[in-house]
């Protein structure tokens, strides 16, 4: 039986970027989890042999420029998550385009070269409101998005749109058009007729017990690539703790004590590989 690739990707950014976290949070505290987080991140995917995709913000390759290149030379693909963690729902065209040329240019200065084609917008903002950023992309050379959440969540989501890899329509992002100007690689949602569970990582790996999140991976995998996603808050859960309530505590919390072991467990049974290069292998994006 044929089992496709798994593309596992890590959105760099800090504790403090979270749409959950208030202003006054912000305030009071400072301190980073990204170099310690990812590092252990970094550290594990060597352990097993593995791949990923890093969607960095602007601020991490100014703060940790040493992480950037950490990652290159061990072979892991460098992608964008904006200039620093502000949705597309905030933005216009200009204003995203002006971002992304500052992205380019924090990148270059570390590495000498501009190595990234994805991208994943803050809070998974690419919606039929936000549409227009496709263009913005196209314009600015990239080859491919990681933006679409084809499920309903109370942040954000396309929940019409496909679970597996295609290239939305300008005036409908659920419509699959082979002229489009992206390919989408939607991160992980199991999908049973009109029932969707999504199992994207992040918040599912933490909330989800393992073999449960194991077994529909698996099923997920079977049937097409699939693409999951984390935090490097998740690799390190004993670094900032705020006083959240409610449904933030439990999206922000839940489960977190277990996710070093589980993201060392997922690694042991699944090989991941950068998107880039599993979205070449099935003949949506030309070899790099």
């Amino acid at each position: 039986m044929t089992t496709h690739a798994l593309a596992l990707s890590f959105d760099i950014e800090d504790w403090f970027d979270s749409e959950f976290v208030s202003e006054s949070d912000r305030r009071a505290s400072r301190e980073s989890v990204v170099e310690r987080g990812t590092a252990r991140i970094l550290d594990l995917l060597h352990a097993s042999g593995s791949r990923a995709t890093f969607f960095l913000l602007g601020d991490a390759v100014r703060a940790h420029p040493e992480l950037v290149r950490r990652m290159v030379d061990e072979g892991h693909e460098l992608a964008t998550h904006g200039l620093d963690h502000c949705p597309l729902w905030r933005l216009d065209g200009d204003t995203l385009a002006r971002r992304l040329d500052e992205f380019r240019g924090l990148v270059e200065r570390v590495l000498g070269r501009f190595p990234v084609i994805g991208y994943r917008a803050p809070c998974f903002s690419l919606d039929r409101t936000t549409a227009w950023a496709l263009d913005v992309l196209r314009d600015q050379g990239y080859g491919y998005d990681s933006s679409i959440f084809p499920a309903w969540t109370k942040l954000y989501g396309v929940p019409d749109a496909p679970v597996h890899i295609y290239r939305p329509a300008r005036d409908d992002l659920a419509r699959h058009d082979p002229n489009g100007a992206l390919v989408e690689f939607p991160v992980a949602v199991a999908s049973a007729g009109l029932l969707r569970v999504p199992v994207a990582g992040g918040f599912y790996l933490r909330a989800l017990p393992l073999p449960l999140f194991q077994l529909i991976l698996g099923a997920i995998r079977r049937r097409r690539p699939v693409a999951l996603y984390l935090h490097p808050r998740e690799s390190a859960p004993e670094l900032v703790r705020l006083p959240l309530r409610g449904i933030a505590w439990w999206i922000t919390y839940r489960g977190i004590e277990s996710m070093p072991m589980k993201i060392e467990q997922l690694l042991r049974r699944h090989r991941s590989r950068p998107m880039r290069e599993v979205l070449a292998d099935a003949g949506h994006l030309a070899p790099s």
